[in-house]
């Protein structure tokens, strides 16, 4: 990858894409994940890992409602890495990530991930840099590792959304009663770190490449929804996925 600049980077949908186009779009993408997720499941040869970072109220819950919620919940599963517990500090700092590699068969989403222990812990200066280089190697072996011994197909999304937008969604939350359960006063403490994340992401962006990541536009959920739908649709479909057939 290119080295990315997300200030030069616009968190708006490119002018071509109209808004109702793009629905209707997504919507016919959404019932070819229905059969193609399906036929994963069957297969049981691949598994599909989805990354997925962002700051907060980029839109990462949306996501993986409005796209994977039609999937048949038998074979779609979704963790949220929060801060980690005593047990699992006493491990090294993947070893409860390992835990929810998706098995053959079933797409897994990572709603914040293992990239949380070299940008939130980097911003707050919990980890310095040299450790930091150690696990971002880590987390590259530990991709390749999926990929090459289990047949995980990894898909990494960053939500790419604007301090303005951000600051919009958060206020949203005080003042929408169906969204305060939402709101954390310590948001608004993170979002002033904007600069200091935005630098860590990038770093980020730069050594954990060996799978590339997508960045996407987020300020209209919309076109972020179709973004990551487009992606999966089409990495399911390199598979060359076929029924299996009776079983013997």
């Amino acid at each position: 990858m290119s080295k990315i600049i997300l200030k030069d980077i616009d968190t708006r949908a490119p002018k071509e894409f109209d808004k109702k186009e793009t629905k209707e779009k997504l919507e016919k993408i959404l019932v070819e994940l229905d059969a193609l997720q399906n036929l994963l499941y069957a297969e049981s040869r691949h598994s599909l890992l989805i990354v997925i970072q962002g700051m907060d109220a980029s839109g990462k819950d949306g996501a993986v409602r409005n796209v994977f919620g039609k999937l048949n919940p038998q074979g779609v599963l979704v963790t949220s890495f929060k801060e980690p517990t005593k047990d699992e500090l006493a491990h090294d700092f993947l070893w409860r990530i390992h835990l929810h590699a998706p098995a053959k068969g079933y797409i897994q989403i990572f709603n914040r991930s293992h990239y949380e222990d070299i940008l939130i812990t980097r911003v707050h200066k919990w980890c310095d840099d040299k450790t930091a280089a150690k696990r971002m190697k880590a987390i590259n072996d530990f991709e390749s590792l999926l990929h090459e011994h289990n047949n995980t197909e990894i898909l990494k999304f960053y939500l790419h959304i604007s301090p303005e937008e951000q600051k919009s969604r958060l206020e949203e939350r005080i003042n929408d009663r169906t969204k305060q359960w939402k709101y954390n006063e310590n948001d608004f403490a993170e979002a002033k770190l904007w600069d200091e994340y935005m630098k860590m992401y990038e770093d980020c962006f730069e050594h954990c490449n060996d799978i590339p990541w997508t960045i996407v536009p987020t300020d209209q959920n919309w076109y972020k929804e179709y973004v990551i739908a487009a992606a999966v649709k089409e990495t399911l479909q390199k598979l060359n996925m076929k029924f299996p057939g009776i079983k013997k």
